[in-house]
């Protein structure tokens, strides 16, 4: 009787065991499922994250070619406006030197014929 209750309280023991186990490797599997399934998720939302970082930089080099093209535009607007008002101040200045030579000219004109009536 006393071997009889001993196997019985070993067999007892051992199918608790071996459901213990089953149990722990249930419960590994699932924790390994879901050490899985985050890390495609993980995957999944960094590949999502390059493409946006991808895109938003295109975008940021298609604008800054826009803007370089923008400034490119008005500084030769701006360039041929100082070239007008460069050429304009030259012909300017042509004039009041022909108009300051003339005049000496008509000055040196009287001169001479003062002198040469007295």
């Amino acid at each position: 009787m006393k071997k009889l209750l001993l196997s019985a309280a070993l067999l007892l023991a051992l199918s608790v065991s071996f459901t213990s186990c089953r149990e722990v490797k249930e419960n590994a599997d699932a924790a390994g499922e879901s050490v899985e399934n985050a890390a495609g998720e993980v995957a999944d939302k960094a590949v999502e994250t390059a493409e946006e970082v991808k895109e938003v930089a295109g975008e940021a080099a298609d604008k800054a070619a826009e803007v370089a093209g923008e400034v490119v535009e008005e500084a030769k607007e701006t360039a041929g406006e100082v070239a007008d008002k460069a050429t304009e101040a030259a012909e300017k200045a042509a004039d009041a030197t022909k108009e300051a030579t003339d005049k000496t000219i008509d000055a040196a004109k009287k001169k001479v014929d003062e002198l040469k009536n007295h």
